[in-house]
């Protein structure tokens, strides 16, 4: 997946703890593991919005593009 969840960079930055982050913005530390790991498929743009705001950053500061060189575009 050419999309990279850069979440615990920012944590470290704003030097927050996951369990921290987690309960400001009422998900599990479970969730948040797995979203931090890039093992969900999707984030609901509320969640995106709240993890945001607790760090007081943009969406391109948690989320990457790279590209893969696996995916099938078109010419």
């Amino acid at each position: 997946m050419p999309i990279v969840v850069t979440l615990d960079v920012m944590l470290a930055r704003r030097k927050m703890k996951s369990k921290d982050l987690a309960a400001a913005i009422g998900i599990t530390e479970q969730n948040l593991s797995l979203l931090k790991s890039g093992k969900v498929k999707g984030v609901r743009f509320a969640t995106l919005d709240a993890i945001c705001r607790a760090l007081d950053c943009r969406p391109g500061d948690v989320l990457d593009w790279t590209e893969d060189a696996d995916t099938d575009r078109p010419a």
